[in-house]
């Protein structure tokens, strides 16, 4: 008898730990990297995000970049700025796209070549205004236009 309240509480600790996992607040669609060339130290990443509740990106980082920021390119008085910003909001279930010429990830002090076919990680940290915390994990095919 004991050996099936242990097994059913076991099943039950696993499916609540599926469900937690399944219900994200944030989710990325069509992530990828710009393939670099030798010595290159620096490029940009790219996707989709949408959040089923108002936050922020607050910090990304990853293994292949000493750095990694969240950067606005937008024209100013006829010249395009590229600057770093604090944090990203994501209105509910607004997709926000970081793409070329606007919001996008710069990975900066790259540690290797980002070669076409291999995968970059890259990892965001989100904050909402419960001040909960949600952590994503992105695998981004590397290459040198958006992949299809």
């Amino acid at each position: 008898m004991k050996k099936n309240y242990i097994a059913v509480a076991v099943l039950t600790a696993c499916m609540t730990m599926t469900v937690s996992t399944s219900q994200a607040e944030v989710a990325y669609t069509g992530a990828w990297v710009r393939a670099t060339a030798p010595n290159q130290q620096a490029t940009g990443a790219f996707m989709q995000l949408v959040s089923k509740k108002d936050t922020t990106l607050v910090a990304a980082r990853s293994d292949i970049a000493g750095i990694v920021e969240v950067h606005e390119m937008k024209m100013e008085n006829d010249v395009m700025r590229m600057r770093a910003v604090d944090g990203l909001r994501l209105p509910a279930n607004q997709p926000v796209e970081l793409k070329s010429g606007g919001y996008h990830l710069m990975l900066m002090d790259l540690k290797k070549q980002l070669k076409v076919g291999t995968e970059a990680q890259i990892t965001l940290v989100f904050k909402n205004a419960d001040g909960q915390s949600e952590t994503v994990y992105v695998h981004a095919p590397v290459a040198l236009i958006k992949p299809k």
